[in-house]
């Protein structure tokens, strides 16, 4: 299969000549009185509104299609469904042109939720209307949430005392690490790159990097992100650029005043607390919001869940997180899917046993893609108007940019857990015998030092090898290393 990558830019349109100059056009039809102006493309020309070559399907073929095309072939993470997407139903089946592939993906990559699964919801809409939609979108998240169902369920069986089975996943732990840091790296280099100009533009490194910092300083993830998408939007018009450094400045003189009269903000600041319990209708909302929030893939949605279910609301283990992003990333799904582990983790954690646990696991499930089912059955020309207006096109890119902050310092958060291990918060509590018992303290010494060297290692391989199968040849490798390494 060529791996074409997904292009979202747009062809460029030749400009109509001004009545003020003359082309090399213009000269020549003059001079040759028989010759024709060449026209720009027109939208009829690069065939945006063109539906002629789509197939009409019934509901269950479009099922599987979906399904059995791109959901159970869903491997790679979302560069590699997309590609599938656009080499099946553009390149080889042609149910659109090319040129409106690209701005569909352009609309879709501003908008939350994982832009795979928004385009086969476009698709389904496109053959079969909006009930076609959800049934290509069902289609496309079935498998993976079925398998991330069972994984759940059989982690839950193996125990959290099995010997052989926490050496893998404290082996894939740090590389997991790795893989956040790289996915923010990744985010960052699209995200930094001012739309119009194509260039970097330094007021979203600030909005990224002052994102990191407020993080760091425990000001609430929401704040941040509404702060630096108005920044931008602010500083990006035209001589708006001292009230945009008045703005910036601002913030820090609130937090100050903050500081002054109520102290440095807690840990738990960075919640908002809307899951302090994990209930049905808790979980539910957190899978809403946090699919609401996930700009530019499953990796924003990534701090807020950590914050909620493991800082704040303290029923899901800090290593139990990882290990489902770690699971999310080998099956063949959107990586938004690792919220059904968190979920079953809930109801587990709720005491409502095994049926609380799959309910819990349906519900944060259907809160997590529900945002995404909305955008896109809502109708793909009223997001494209809403994306056009340059207000808010700015404000999404800061946003955007802010977003990249946000999962560095998730990213360094989960790198000191995984290698502290999976007892780490445990450790500092426990009796004073075994503090002074040097046989432990040296286990734990040389562990943490293992677990480093594969985060490095780790690392060097995600930048050296860009293959879609990477990631998952890295995890299965730190899982079969685990054993040797930390038995």
């Amino acid at each position: 299969m060529t791996n074409i990558t997904p292009d979202t830019t747009l062809p460029a349109e030749k400009p109509h000549p001004t009545p003020d100059t003359k082309s090399a056009e213009d000269l020549e039809s003059q001079s040759c009185p028989n010759s024709q102006e060449v026209e720009p493309p027109q939208e009829e020309d690069l065939g945006y509104h063109d539906n002629s070559n789509v197939p009409r399907l019934g509901y269950l073929k479009l099922f599987w299609l979906f399904f059995y095309n791109f959901g159970l072939f869903a491997w790679g993470g979302p560069v590699a469904q997309i590609v599938l997407i656009k080499e099946q139903l553009v390149i080889k089946e042609k149910w659109i042109t090319l040129a409106r592939f690209q701005r569909v993906f352009a609309v879709y990559q501003i908008l939350p939720g994982p832009e795979a699964a928004e385009l086969c919801m476009f698709f389904g809409c496109l053959s079969a209307g909006r009930i076609g939609g959800i049934i290509a979108g069902l289609g496309f998240i079935l498998p993976g949430f079925l398998c991330m169902l069972l994984a759940s369920y059989l982690y839950s069986l193996a125990g959290f005392e099995n010997a052989y089975f926490n050496a893998s996943f404290r082996g894939v732990q740090p590389l997991v690490a790795a893989m956040i840091l790289r996915a923010a790296h990744k985010i960052a280099d699209h995200c930094v790159i001012d739309p119009i100009t194509k260039k970097v533009n330094p007021y979203l490194i600030i909005a990224g990097l002052c994102t990191a910092l407020n993080t760091a300083l425990r000001i609430n993830i929401f704040i941040s992100l509404a702060f630096y998408g108005l920044f931008y939007a602010i500083i990006s018009r035209p001589r708006m650029l001292i009230p945009g450094l008045f703005f910036f400045i601002l913030q820090y003189v609130a937090y100050a005043v903050y500081v002054v009269f109520r102290g440095v903000p807690s840990p738990v600041s960075l919640a908002l607390g809307i899951a302090q319990t994990p209930s049905l209708i808790n979980l539910f909302v957190l899978g809403l919001i946090a699919g609401s929030l996930s700009f530019g893939g499953a990796y924003t949605a990534i701090p807020f869940i950590q914050v909620e279910a493991v800082l704040k609301g303290g029923w899901l283990a800090q290593s139990v997180f990882i290990d489902c992003i770690a699971i999310g990333n080998v099956l063949p799904a959107p990586l938004v899917i690792f919220a059904t582990f968190v979920g079953f983790q809930g109801g587990l954690a709720d005491g409502k046993g095994l049926g609380g646990a799959f309910a819990g696991a349906i519900i944060i499930t259907l809160g997590m893609f529900f945002p995404c089912f909305v955008f896109t059955i809502a109708g793909h020309e009223v997001l494209e108007k809403l994306v056009r207006n340059k207000f808010l096109a700015r404000f999404f890119d800061g946003l955007c940019a802010a977003v990249v902050g946000v999962i560095a310092v998730i990213a360094v958060e989960i790198l000191k857990s995984a290698v502290g291990g999976r007892n780490n918060g445990d450790f500092e509590d426990a009796n004073a015998a075994v503090k002074e018992d040097m046989k432990v303290v040296l286990k734990e010494s040389v562990m943490a030092a293992t677990a480093a060297v594969l985060y490095i290692v780790g690392l060097a391989v995600l930048y050296r090898f860009l293959n879609k199968w990477t990631p998952l040849l890295l995890l299965a490798a730190g899982a079969i290393a685990g054993q040797f390494l930390f038995i």
